[in-house]
């Protein structure tokens, strides 16, 4: 026994053994469909529900600390609507069987995985006894669908509000473009963007077009597929004409002015090995998901010339999209900051089991640990959005809501998010292009 015990220390150290069963097709099914046994449910809740200050400790259970709290505060109330399935992509799903049991951890935590190939990486249900469980889903993030092989939200509205006022005082046009080169399933090539020397997993590009003052500020982030390496992340000033070089720290600052850093966006915009996971259980949690054409849509804004028309706000300084919330089975996550000078002493996830996503309803805490912001990124089903968007197999990002409680300040978006190949070409998300963005 002893001989036999020791034999496994080199697998258990290289992270190697997680759980005492390997993942299975059912685990599979399972975590792409949580739903099959039945939908979620609460005493008292229903379709057409309102919870709002006179009722948010009645559904305290089933709600996120943070979002409990700004409904209690009597900022905002949302209207429940019923769980519905958000499908994922065919080719995703038979990646993640095809590869089933091949992504191993690292030897330590933020270790690249070895064996990845495409898919899910984890699927099997998180155990709670498993000191890496929460690192395992982080993985599960990111290589997710998120918005699929690329898309473009083109415009992308940003809105600076004062909470306590609703005065508007800025208003971002933007164009934000997200591609994957590596591990691809669903939009040629597949399985990789060639050539990439550099070893790129994923990249942002961000290019604003109003107000003039910031007309031609691009961003460009690239994150690589070995996760021990810093992203390169690159900012074009349109008035200084210039390309500058951000440092790590500078994508923890208030990107131009906004309630958002550049780590916040998608929910978490940063490396596995940034941050300290852990997995804090499962739960049914009320997230933002809807169905677009569905929704009461926005009147203050012209729709555009194909007739699309964007989420509403509403509650407090209109800070809070108007969209109904389903009840969903979510993994709880913590994210601590490795570096202690980080201005985030923590963030709370609530990670929707179907999607994988994490841009629910987060919590962001500051560095005395006090609630700072909650960030709530409203889903649409892909088949009641664009035409262009049916049979996308992800959830489309249709609005946020970035709040900090502390300033009573919001950011808002609102969402024109297309999954098409066709307006992502890989040179786009080169640092040459933004020398010539003009």
């Amino acid at each position: 026994m002893k001989k036999t015990a020791f034999s496994l220390l080199p697998l258990l150290a290289a992270g190697l053994v997680g759980s005492a069963t390997a993942a299975t097709e059912a685990d599979v099914e399972n975590s792409f469909n949580p739903y099959k046994a039945g939908m979620p449910t609460f005493p008292g809740l229903a379709a057409g529900t309102v919870i709002n200050k006179a009722n948010a400790d009645q559904f305290k259970d089933v709600l996120g600390a943070g979002v409990h709290k700004l409904i209690k505060d009597g900022l905002f109330e949302i209207k429940v609507g019923a769980t519905t399935q958000f499908t994922i992509a065919k080719s995703y799903i038979d990646a993640t069987k095809a590869n089933l049991n091949k992504a191993k951890l690292g030897a330590k935590p933020g270790d690249t995985l070895t064996g990845y190939v495409a898919g899910r990486p984890f699927p099997e249900e998180p155990d709670a006894k498993d000191p890496r469980a929460g690192e395992k889903l982080a993985w599960n993030y990111k290589y997710g669908v998120n918005w699929g092989d690329g898309a473009i939200i083109s415009p992308f509205y940003w809105k600076y509000k004062n909470m306590q006022t609703g005065q508007v005082e800025k208003t971002i046009k933007y164009d934000f473009h997200f591609l994957n080169f590596m591990h691809r399933t669903k939009d040629a090539p597949i399985p990789e963007i060639t050539p990439n020397p550099s070893g790129i997993f994923r990249a942002i590009y961000v290019k604003a077009h109003e107000p003039a003052d910031l007309k031609n500020t691009q961003l460009l982030i690239q994150r690589f597929e070995d996760d021990s390496k810093l992203d390169d992340a690159y900012l074009y000033l349109g008035f200084q004409r210039r390309v500058r070089r951000l440092a790590q720290g500078q994508v923890t600052d208030s990107f131009l002015g906004s309630d958002l850093m550049i780590e916040d966006f998608e929910g978490y915009n940063g490396r596995v090995s940034d941050m300290k996971w852990t997995y804090k259980g499962t739960r049914n949690v009320l997230l933002p998901m809807w169905n677009h054409n569905e929704l009461k849509l926005a009147a203050d804004m012209p729709a555009e010339a194909d007739g699309y028309k964007y989420v509403d706000f509403a509650g407090q300084g209109k800070c809070f999209h108007e969209g109904t919330w389903q009840l969903r089975k979510v993994y709880v996550l913590e994210a601590a900051p490795v570096n202690p000078n980080h201005p985030v002493s923590k963030r709370t996830f609530y990670m929707d089991v179907q999607l994988g996503n994490l841009n629910g309803a987060n919590e962001i805490y500051d560095r005395k640990g006090e609630l700072w912001k909650v960030f709530m990124v409203g889903k649409s089903q892909a088949e009641s959005h664009l035409p262009v968007n049916k049979g996308a197999g992800i959830g489309i990002d249709d609005a946020f809501s970035m709040v900090d409680l502390q300033s009573k300040h919001c950011t808002t978006g609102q969402f024109k998010g297309q999954v098409d190949p066709k307006k992502n070409p890989p040179n786009l998300f080169q640092v040459q292009n933004l020398r010539g963005g003009d």
